[in-house]
């Protein structure tokens, strides 16, 4: 099974990325997704139905831990591995 993430963190500043952002970077550049996008509202990332869980347990301890008062997600089904 193939997963989406959909990940937003808060609270927001406009005028630099907070810690908790930085964090959603290095945690999804480093969990084994693909098809990532890091906005400054929405962050989206696609993998396999054991990677995308254990990457949104690391974003929740991690981000959490480095300030977010808010994190919400989404995840969808969009379809099986290796299409």
């Amino acid at each position: 099974m193939r997963l989406r993430v959909e990940l937003t963190t808060e609270p927001f500043d406009l005028d630099e990325a907070p810690e908790h952002a930085v964090v959603v970077r290095e945690v999804v550049g480093t969990a084994g997704l693909d098809a990532v996008h890091v906005g400054p509202f929405g962050n989206t990332a696609e993998g396999g139905a054991d990677a995308v869980p254990a990457a949104v347990g690391a974003l929740l301890r991690r981000t959490l831990a480095a300030g977010a008062t808010r994190v919400s997600l989404q995840i969808d089904v969009v379809g099986e591995d290796g299409r």
